[in-house]
């Protein structure tokens, strides 16, 4: 498709550009930076529109991928540097920026895909979008076969947790929504064991057995989890620190657990 040029930042385009880059058009995600509009086309993602600024395009890498979006996308059109900062979610705009299709999953696909011995990260109460991007990256790394996030949890396809991520959550399956109960009561009927992360949990992270069908459920960064919600998990571990140091950071925390299980799981 041949792209347009625009040169009004009053273009109802760019007016649908900035309504999902604010969140308020459901279905599709922003996608803002070369490498991260490249994750998005190799993953398979239905792209709507794309945007870029001439001076990208005459760049090697940028003209090859746009040549790409070209070919898929609904619409595609060029801009100013200006204007593609008035769009734009950093405050250097990164050149390039794509609208598509948001991949998660519904609840029944999900739980359809995962496999005999599913290792899964739930996360519960988690605000910080860069902290659920990162641990999205992590678990993709580590081997999960999904990810869930709570009703109360930042959106993993919001700008910030996109950045974090990478690219994992375009190809990990993800279950938004559910309530925090519904997914540990889904969680005993199908034999999957809920682990939780907590300061005070009785056996190290080394102690747990990761090899069966899992869940690692981790909560706010502040608080924690309730007391409540750590009673109705099957184990409750804690990863042990030196020093004066109260807690981990939760992707950080995410990352030394779901190594471990990784680890014991094997390749």
């Amino acid at each position: 498709m041949k792209p347009i040029h625009i040169t009004s930042r009053d273009n109802s385009l760019l007016r649908r550009v900035r309504a999902v880059r604010d969140g308020k058009i459901d279905e599709l995600i922003f996608v803002e930076g070369l490498r991260l509009c490249e994750e998005a086309l190799s993953s398979g993602l239905k792209i709507d529109a794309a945007i870029y600024s001439e001076e990208l395009a005459r760049k090697d890498r940028a003209a090859s991928l746009i040549s790409e979006l070209s070919n898929v996308a609904n619409k595609t059109a060029t801009v100013s540097e200006k204007l593609l900062a008035s769009i734009s979610y950093t405050r250097t705009p990164q050149g390039i920026i794509v609208l598509s299709s948001r991949p998660a999953i519904e609840q029944t696909q999900f739980k359809t895909q995962q496999p005999v011995a599913p290792l899964l990260v739930i996360m519960h109460g988690i605000n910080n979008p860069v902290n659920v991007g990162a641990i999205l990256r992590t678990a993709e790394a580590a081997g999960a076969t999904g990810a869930i996030t709570t009703a109360n949890t930042s959106n993993p396809f919001s700008p910030k947790a996109l950045r974090g991520a990478m690219g994992s959550a375009f190809r990990l399956p993800i279950w938004m929504g559910p309530n925090y109960s519904d997914v540990v009561t889904w969680c005993d009927e199908t034999g999957i064991r809920t682990i939780c992360a907590a300061l005070d949990g009785q056996e190290t992270h080394t102690e747990v057995n990761w090899r069966g069908p899992c869940a690692l459920i981790l909560g706010p960064e502040s608080s924690g989890l309730s007391s409540a919600e750590l009673a109705g998990a099957n184990q409750v571990v804690r990863v042990p620190m030196r020093g004066a140091v109260e807690s981990l950071n939760v992707a950080v925390a995410a990352g030394v657990l779901l190594y471990e299980a990784a680890r014991q799981r094997g390749p």
